[in-house]
């Protein structure tokens, strides 16, 4: 999600598309947050860890 997010915001920027970039930084935040709360052990959508 990240990744994805990442390649949103570079593609985004290039075109000059708004929207990509907008969801491109909600991708990165959203991926983050999930990433944070697997690595402290909470489950996240039913798994113990989140890649």
């Amino acid at each position: 999600m990240i990744i994805l997010g990442l390649i949103l915001l570079i593609v985004g920027y290039i075109a000059g598309i708004s929207i990509l970039w907008t969801i491109g930084i909600i991708l990165i935040v959203i991926g983050a947050i999930l990433w944070i709360l697997g690595a402290l052990g909470h489950a996240v959508g039913g798994r113990n860890h989140y890649w």
